[in-house]
């Protein structure tokens, strides 16, 4: 949960009580108060940390590499960029470019995995956001200009007649296909990011590219089918890179009536959004997708000619506050494009309402019982991260801001819990051969395998991550996981840290197996299981978990 406070000599005070639920592991909760005097502080701690998830791929890489440029943007603005920030930001810069280039195809196009054994085109979605990201990153580092004009020569072969650009290759997100307007859709981001490199109105691809948004938003006015407030949210952000005032108005308007307005915040939602369930004892992170266009309305606001009026700042108060709830404890989201773009809003969001004041906020948390923690923000030490652990979970606590400022506060929650096999969107079954511990080698060597099948709302799965946790003394034999990249939806499998990661490019209703050898390291006495966790990547609350156990873990004799 985060809150974001802004004393002006008055005192602020809001309660925070942490639950837990009835199914939680015991002793597995503990929880955290983060204090910060700047609204990029959690994620300028973090860049190579954003999501806690695995950073396998071209898209993925990405987040590793663009919340840089916006933090070094951000610093430079407020004059608040020291030498060691710049020095670390900039390392990070130049191990994601040349990382990013593995993911090049020859033509210049990007895809997600490469240009693996040949059967992946060039990504017209990821081309666009390597491109701007490259663009924008060349005033930091050095990037061969040959990479740009490859990848502005293969985008630019892929517009119509109409200025709209054909898809290539595939979106592992399924989240942003809105069915009719793919096409649109697709024509508005890569018109952003055309815009955000800069290139002018003028240019002839741009020109075009906006002729196709024009007619897109024209026929959607005209009631010709309803637009979904995604594209909406892109097409919106694209009249105002392109300084087009009547049609950002416009569009802001139509958005404003779809707004979700509750709590002193607004927000987007998707249409025929599930809803969420009734009792939690916490508010659920929003899909990648809504903090994603929610962050697009954002820029909207923020971009306008010579700068953003007090009403526009106003204006993106109540969105600035509900998307920092959705953020996690290490300053990103839940997936990649909604931190990327949503970190891109909130550094334009924090320059613009930037102050350097000489006055200092003082924050005092408190618990029902002894436990008191105080802490102070001023210029000084706005950019620190300052972290108190709170002894007692489930507990009742307070927090209260007095003096003057811009307070960010952060609590963290963390607990395991026994999920109920009955929600899971998925059906994952994971056995070992053999299943029993029978014959000479089992002590020493066994096969896993998983069958795994999407069983929730939608047709298919976004792109998907199974994480198979290693027993205890096991490694996995690396040929037999990378033998599973021959088959057709595993894109990539990685070894690392006693787990295996196999990347699918989405899971249907058709079961998919999955299965490869592992070998004892080092004899270990009473085994327990292990853990397979598989997810989608872009629905993270989407999941599926089971044990399995190694044949001979029962027998004492494994050691």
């Amino acid at each position: 949960m985060t809150d974001l406070f802004l004393p002006l000599g008055a005192e602020v005070s809001e309660q925070l009580s942490l639950k837990l639920p009835p199914n939680v592991v015991e002793e597995s909760a503990r929880a955290s108060v983060s204090v910060l005097g700047d609204i990029l502080g959690s994620a300028m701690q973090n860049t190579q940390n954003l999501l806690q998830m695995p950073y396998g791929c071209g898209e993925q890489n990405m987040v590793l590499f663009a919340p840089n440029i916006y933090v070094l943007d951000y610093l430079n603005e407020t004059q608040q960029l020291t030498p060691e920030i710049k020095s670390k930001a900039i390392g990070y810069l130049n191990t994601g470019y040349q990382r990013q280039l593995n993911y090049k195809h020859q033509d210049g196009s990007y895809s997600t995995f490469g240009e693996k054994y040949g059967r992946n085109q060039g990504n017209t979605w990821l081309t666009a956001f390597v491109l701007k990201t490259f663009a924008q990153a060349r005033k930091y580092i050095f990037i061969d200009e040959t990479h740009i004009t490859q990848a502005l020569t293969w985008l630019s072969q892929k517009q119509k007649d109409n200025g709209c650009f054909r898809s290539s290759g595939s979106l592992l997100n399924n989240a942003i296909k809105g069915g009719v307007e793919d096409e649109v859709t697709l024509s508005a981001y890569i018109t952003i990011a055309l815009l955000e490199i800069p290139l002018p109105v003028t240019h002839p691809v741009v020109r075009n590219a906006l002729f196709c948004l024009d007619s897109a938003w024209k026929s959607a006015k005209e009631g010709a089918h309803g637009t979904h407030v995604y594209t909406k949210a892109l097409l919106a952000y694209a009249f105002a890179l392109a300084d087009n005032q009547d049609k950002r108005k416009e569009v802001l308007n139509s958005l404003d009536e779809e707004a979700v307005k509750e709590d002193n915040t607004i927000h987007w939602t998707r249409p025929q959004k599930p809803k969420a369930p009734q009792g939690l004892l916490y508010q659920p992170q929003a899909p990648s997708a809504e903090v994603e266009m929610t962050a697009y309305v954002l820029l909207t606001l923020l971009t306008v000619q010579p700068a953003p009026t007090s009403k526009d700042l106003t204006s993106a108060v109540p969105i600035v506050k509900w998307i920092t709830k959705q953020q996690n404890s290490h300053g990103g989201f839940s997936s990649t494009q909604d931190t990327v773009v949503t970190l891109h809003a909130l550094s334009k969001y924090g320059a613009a309402t930037f102050t350097r004041t000489g006055k200092a906020a003082q924050v005092t948390i408190q618990s029902s019982g002894t436990f008191t923690s105080k802490f102070q923000v001023d210029n000084n030490n706005r950019l620190l991260l300052q972290r108190v652990s709170l002894p007692t979970v489930p507990g009742e606590y307070s927090a209260r801001v007095t003096g003057e400022g811009c307070v960010y506060l952060q609590t963290s929650l963390k607990y395991n819990i026994l999920p109920d096999k009955e929600d899971f969107p998925f059906a994952l079954e994971v056995l070992t051969l053999p299943q029993t511990c029978d014959g000479p080698k089992s002590h020493t060597t066994f096969q896993i395998s998983m069958n795994i099948r999407y069983t929730g709302s939608r047709p298919a799965s976004n792109m998907v991550i199974a994480d198979v946790k290693m027993v205890s003394g096991f490694i996995p034999l690396k040929p037999t996981v990378k033998m599973l990249e021959r088959l057709n939806h595993v894109n990539r499998t990685e070894v690392s840290n006693n787990h295996v990661l196999i990347y699918l490019d989405k899971v249907s209703n058709q079961t998919l197996n999955l299965s490869f050898t592992v070998l004892q390291d080092i004899p270990v006495r009473d085994l327990k299981p292990a853990i397979v966790k598989v997810y989608d990547y872009y629905e993270t609350d989407e999941f599926a978990i089971a044990e399995y156990s190694a044949p001979c873990s029962k027998d004492h004799g494994n050691a």
